[in-house]
């Protein structure tokens, strides 16, 4: 099958077309037809992309992780879907990915694609949407008229983070760059910080939940616009280790859950929920999108794959 696999350069880790063979189900394994996969550039830097579970150098890793396709085959233990039935979900960090053909997940690591979306739509769903629903209800415990900050609203994760925590009646601050304010508007954010021109700890206050997306010096001063029984929950990396019994400061990886999936593709179906394709690229042209090559982009949302 056709695959685009990193390779590492003295200039950095580089994508290149190669043909290797098709992966085989195992008893518990769904192979997938491959027609869409999001893009998250930094992913090629990640420990899962260039080490294995044991620690060990990786190499020939296939990247993306999330993708809508359809089932090609299915192990003898796998009983919940069909051959040929169309779907969208992810794979674990440490597999070969869906920049292929082909690539192997689980069952419990995809649903049904929604109907209402074509695959590259599809595509940008699974990881952002997910990390989105995981942040704020497994984690934050988010609750109606609850005041949530969430930084980076017009990101990949942000898009749905503002849409969900509106839809569950939140009352919903986002930071955002200039050009994407009105986006994030429309969203449902009822108060929006442009971050280029304001600082977002002068003001905000009395916050009950910030979902942190963007890390560094933005993760640092969360912490200060909290009230008392506020929770910090952050994707990018470990919060301070400096310790507030008046706060929550949580850490977490998205993991997949089939549940979610389905809610969350109903909610796409239904229309009450919105996703955004930044750009789209062949399968052979992947590597621009890691490399940032891409003209024309969008500004916001996810950059597709697509392999014919």
């Amino acid at each position: 099958m056709k695959a685009m696999q990193l390779h590492q350069t003295p200039q950095g880790f580089t994508l290149h077309p190669a043909q290797i063979p098709q992966p085989t189900p195992g008893k518990t394994d769904i192979l997938i037809r491959v027609r869409a996969a999001g893009v998250i550039p930094t992913e090629l830097e990640w420990e899962p992309t260039t080490h294995t579970k044991t620690g060990a150098k990786r190499s020939n890793a296939i990247p993306s992780h999330e993708f809508s396709g359809v089932i090609k085959a299915k192990g003898d233990a796998v009983n919940d879907f069909n051959i040929g039935q169309a779907v969208y979900g992810f794979n674990d960090w440490y597999a070969e990915g869906a920049l292929a053909e082909f690539c192997l997940t689980e069952p419990s690591s995809i649903a049904p694609k929604p109907s209402t979306l074509d695959d590259g739509q599809a595509a940008t769903i699974p990881i952002s949407a997910l990390t989105a629903w995981q942040a704020l209800f497994n984690h934050a415990k988010l609750q109606p008229n609850e005041r949530v900050l969430i930084h980076g609203g017009s990101g990949g994760v942000g898009i749905f983070a503002v849409q969900l925590a509106h839809r569950h009646g939140a009352y919903v601050i986002s930071t955002a760059s200039t050009k994407n304010l009105s986006l994030v508007k429309q969203l449902g954010a009822n108060e929006v910080i442009d971050y280029k021109t304001q600082q977002f700890q002068d003001v905000v206050r009395d916050i009950d939940v910030v979902l942190d997306t963007v890390g560094g010096k933005t993760l640092e001063l969360s912490s200060s616009v909290l009230k008392p029984g506020g929770r910090l929950i952050t994707i990018v990396s470990e919060p301070s280790k400096e310790t507030d019994r008046h706060i929550q400061k949580i850490f977490f990886i998205v993991e997949p859950n089939q549940q979610q999936l389905i809610e969350i593709g109903k909610l796409l179906d239904a229309g009450s929920l919105k996703t955004f394709v930044n750009a789209t690229l062949p399968l052979e042209e992947a590597a621009k999108a890691y490399e940032k090559r891409i003209p024309n982009e969008l500004g916001y949302g996810k950059i597709v794959i697509t392999v014919p």
